[in-house]
């Protein structure tokens, strides 16, 4: 495996290359040209230029984190072949540049759901945190009023102001829309993706729907093994494949996390590894990356990852707020640091302890 960090890039993102670059066994980033909107062409000449910034700190790019699919794709409707189209020369345009990892997501309106950007926790740290009983209670069109105080004057993903003011049209947009259709665009794409990616040998790694279970009332459906399995044998190709999201899939208690990354040897192309504490099913923070701090054991993640031979990127995902640094919710330099090292720690014990057998 290769440990790396999201970068958001110099003009968004609170952490420097310089400071992800000092971060021992830290490699590459995992990136994106994050003031690009859905369905907009990449132009070489942006990508060569991210890249050599990024190059010019000791590190490199491991991957795109996201090329953002557009809705008209999701939904299959308006414009959905020209998107696709501008998608499939991004994708040229990358793999021309030696890029051969793009993370995405099919998730409808909202990238990801929380509730709270800065529960305190008992340390006096701040983490993300998610209670299905606060989401019953708001109105979808304020869920982004909601939360909009405690983004420190970032932009996160998923969460674009300009997005957001457009709410009420995008749930007008799903209201027909179903898991099955929803499949079904998943799959009209990936079929027209794949050649490009088979010439430039790039992997496609869907994100998980977080939380893993619908969101007033929008379709999920990249939630657990069943779905996973299903949208890997509907484009049976060896690039269509997954980032595995422990802290996704773990939204769920009813999704084994080990037993799941076993089942997709040879479909996982990226990972994020965090941990998360749950008080109820549905009522849950993030944690610590360590096992002790939540309610998941990191050791059986990392090592069903070491099992299955995984060699792709991975990351430590959400960190919390701590040591007072202000920074994008969940993104900040020094939990994920600490994450970072940690992860590292347990595939070097499980890797020493596995060859010395």
């Amino acid at each position: 495996m290769e440990m790396t960090l999201r970068w958001y890039g110099s003009k968004f993102d609170t952490v420097t290359l310089q400071q992800i670059r000092q971060i021992p066994g830290v490699t590459g980033v995992i990136t994106t040209l994050y003031d690009t909107q859905p369905g907009e062409l990449w132009s070489r000449e942006r990508i060569r230029a991210l890249k050599d910034e990024v190059e010019a700190s000791g590190l490199h790019i491991s991957g795109i984190e996201s090329v953002n699919i557009h809705d008209d794709i999701k939904t299959g409707l308006g414009k959905r072949d020209e998107y696709i189209d501008n998608y499939i020369k991004t994708l040229e345009n990358l793999g021309q540049e030696d890029i051969h990892m793009v993370c995405y997501n099919f998730m409808p309106v909202f990238d990801w759901t929380r509730t709270e950007l800065a529960r305190v926790l008992p340390d006096g740290s701040t983490a993300l945190a998610y209670t299905q009983e606060a989401v019953d209670a708001l109105d979808p069109e304020k869920m982004f009023e909601s939360i909009a105080g405690d983004m420190n004057g970032t932009v996160m993903p998923g969460w674009e102001p300009e997005r957001m003011a457009r709410v009420k049209e995008l749930f007008a947009l799903y209201k027909d829309v179903d898991d099955e259709k929803l499949f079904a665009s998943l799959k009209y794409f990936l079929e027209a993706i794949m050649p490009v990616c088979n010439k430039y040998d790039i992997n496609m790694a869907i994100h998980p729907d977080d939380p893993a279970w619908s969101v007033f009332g929008l379709p999920r459906i990249i939630i657990n093994e069943e779905n996973i399995l299903r949208m890997m044998k509907m484009v049976d190709d060896p690039h269509n494949g997954v980032t595995f999201c422990s802290g996704s899939y773990g939204t769920n208690l009813k999704n084994d996390l080990p037993h799941m990354i076993r089942s997709l040897k040879g479909r996982i192309h990226f990972a994020h590894v965090r941990n998360l504490k749950f008080h109820s099913p549905t009522n849950f923070e993030e944690a610590p990356h360590i096992s002790r701090c939540g309610s998941f054991d990191m050791y059986e993640i990392v090592k069903a990852l070491y099992d299955i031979g995984f060699n792709g990127p991975i990351r430590p995902d959400h960190g919390r707020s701590i040591w007072g640094e202000v920074a994008m919710p969940g993104y900040g330099l020094y939990d994920r640091a600490l994450g970072a090292t940690y992860i590292q720690g347990l595939w070097e014990a499980i890797e020493k302890s596995e060859t010395r057998k």
